[in-house]
């Protein structure tokens, strides 16, 4: 699966954040859907991707 270049949604009430994605099936078909994450996945993907891009900074020699 892949991020949509669309912004993502957020319901307050379900407390639940939604990022849209690009599905990549083995017969090479794709659809779209939505990825739903509670507040733990959110976090956790927070920090993970704060990783990413402190690496890749780390790796450009800390241009970013």
């Amino acid at each position: 699966m892949t991020p949509l270049k669309r912004d993502v949604t957020y319901d307050p009430r379900a407390q639940h954040g939604g990022l849209p994605i690009t599905v990549h099936y083995d017969d090479g078909g794709t659809a779209e859907s939505l990825l739903i994450l509670d507040p733990s996945q959110l976090e956790l993907y927070h920090y993970q991707v704060g990783r990413i891009l402190s690496l890749r900074d780390k790796d450009l020699g800390g241009l970013l």
